[in-house]
């Protein structure tokens, strides 16, 4: 063991000691771009075979975006060393001088940086001259495509056609008879011979299970009695079964001999001595038994009467509910089946999503449908403002008052309503004539106005700084009132954020009203908030 770890020591020192200091170098195909170009940016990096890269992922090559990164490629291997290649794909869509900043690349936990670098984004030119300018055209709607509709009928449709498919094959299908179902159709005189066949081919005699044999004989010609002669032969005992079939001789029912039934009553008493008292006869009379039983079946059989038209009906009808309980059986089965598999689905979308939110997917509801839907992300106004919402807002045309008009030059406003229940979204920018102030408190306490004299009543309001993702400061103003529902008169509870943000010349407002108590609303407006995106300068 000590030369072991000796040798151990040594390896793992001349491993140390052949490792050498990590290369990296980086480099750009040009510095150089117009807006929306891309950069490639290529970092090589020489290590040891052994060693563990990671390269740098994700956005942080900001103010550059990242348009793709290549795997990483391994582009020379020696014996002890390797190099690797892995580029980016970088690009800007705003001109101006951009620095790319350095970038760490993690070596067996140690970090290495790449130098940093200077890219220049010119925009690209626009001859105003030659080319015709044209005015904005006005939005227009356009009707929203059922592609999304298709899909969930589809997959209605499809899940409607496995269950009745299910049905199908599980219920409906005639499948054909198994071995033991056959034989439960069987007559009772064709099924006795059956058994006594199968019983001479068992290996009870083999093995000296003399009870057993002689159990399964004596049930074989009992159920027999009992099926076709109708005498109630399982029940009693051998004596009283005896003096059943000789009163069924006596009174002409049953044209059975009298040395037959001799016989029949010594194989009783035989079988009752192997059960009870342990007799264990010869094998050659045990065989020789099973040869009497048969025979006094078939003289039972020939000794019946043939059967009446009314018998034979009444065994066909016999084989037919046989086999509609059967039909029913595997109805019941498939449709207890069927509720079992959608109670356990019901029961675990109820334990992960809640009851609400599965009675809402089945039932509908228009601000659940508004979250999961297809998002518009778009850019409204001048300033503009950039954010994402389940629905394009609309442009609206605001008349200014006289007195406005003299200090704003321009207002550009955008809402969506929703017809059902509550949650309405605006957007507003606002450009003054002069470079003043945005005059913020005052435009917050117009929206609050304008609140009242809609009649919405007992509202509440609070305020506090609202950041947007990137580091942009506004006033947030929120609270709780009773509006008015847009389907009817009735006020009902909600609640509102209005955000305002502006600086010398310009101000910029977002206005959302909702339900109270709808948490889906609130999902999307926190959504909202989390891609809203302006700017404090013209």
């Amino acid at each position: 063991m000590r030369c072991l770890v000796m040798g151990l020591f040594l390896l793992y020192a001349s491993n140390a000691y052949t490792q050498t200091t990590p290369k990296i170098a980086s480099e750009v195909d040009t510095t150089f771009i117009k807006i929306g170009e891309q950069v490639t940016f290529k970092v090589t990096v020489e290590v040891d075979s052994t060693a563990q890269v990671i390269f740098p992922d994700g956005q942080t090559f900001s103010p550059l975006e990242t348009v793709e990164a290549s795997d990483t490629d391994t582009v020379l291997r020696q014996k002890e060393r390797m190099t690797l290649l892995k580029t980016y794909a970088l690009t800007q869509f705003d001109s101006g001088a951009y620095k790319l900043p350095t970038q760490r690349i993690e070596i067996d936990g140690k970090g290495y940086f790449t130098d940093s670098l200077m890219i220049n984004v010119a925009t690209v030119p626009v001859d105003t001259l030659k080319q015709q300018m044209f005015d904005i055209k006005p939005l227009i709607q356009v009707e929203r495509t059922s592609g999304s509709y298709w899909k969930l009928l589809l997959g209605i449709l499809g899940a409607l056609l496995l269950i009745a498919g299910l049905f199908y094959w599980f219920v409906f299908r005639k499948k054909p008879l198994s071995e033991a179902e056959k034989e439960a159709l069987l007559p009772p005189y064709d099924r006795a011979l059956m058994e006594l066949k199968r019983l001479e081919n068992s290996r009870y005699l083999i093995q000296d299970e003399y009870k057993q044999y002689y159990s399964e004989l004596t049930d074989i010609v009992r159920s027999y009695l009992e099926e076709d002669v109708h005498v109630s032969a399982l029940e009693s005992t051998t004596d009283q079964l005896i003096e059943k079939l000789e009163l069924l001789k006596d009174s002409g029912e049953l044209e059975l001999d009298t040395e037959t039934i001799v016989q029949f009553k010594k194989i009783l008493q035989t079988a009752d001595l192997v059960k009870f008292a342990k007799s264990k006869p010869d094998t050659l009379v045990a065989e020789q038994d099973r040869k009497t039983i048969e025979q006094i079946v078939v003289k039972t059989h020939d000794a019946l009467p043939e059967p009446t038209e009314e018998e034979l009906m009444q065994q066909a009808e016999y084989q037919e509910e046989f086999m509609r309980r059967k039909q029913r059986k595997k109805l019941v089965i498939g449709i207890v089946v069927l509720f079992g598999v959608l109670f356990t689905g019901a029961a675990i979308a109820v334990a992960n999503y809640g009851f609400s939110y599965l009675k809402d997917s089945i039932l509908g509801h228009p601000t659940k449908e508004l979250l999961e839907g297809e998002w518009v992300a778009s850019s409204y106004g001048f300033p503009p403002i950039v954010l994402e919402t389940p629905k394009v807002l609309v442009r609206k045309q605001i008349e200014l008052p006289e007195e406005a008009q003299k200090a704003i030059k321009e207002l550009q406003a955008f809402e969506y309503s929703s017809q059902v229940g509550l949650f309405d979204i605006g957007v507003s920018s606002v450009t003054y004539k002069e470079p003043i102030e945005a005059p913020i408190d005052q435009t917050i306490e117009q929206l609050l106005q304008t609140f009242q004299a809609a009649g919405a009543k007992n509202i509440i309001t609070k305020d506090d700084v609202f950041t947007t993702i990137s580091g942009v400061k506004g006033t947030r103003v929120y609270g709780s009132g009773k509006f008015k529902s847009p389907s009817s008169e009735e006020l009902i509870k909600g609640k509102y954020e209005i955000l305002v943000f502006g600086a010398k010349g310009f101000q910029q407002t977002i206005g959302i009203t909702y339900l109270e108590d709808d948490a889906y609303a609130q999902q999307i407006v926190d959504r909202i908030k989390n891609t809203l995106e302006v700017k404090l300068e013209l």
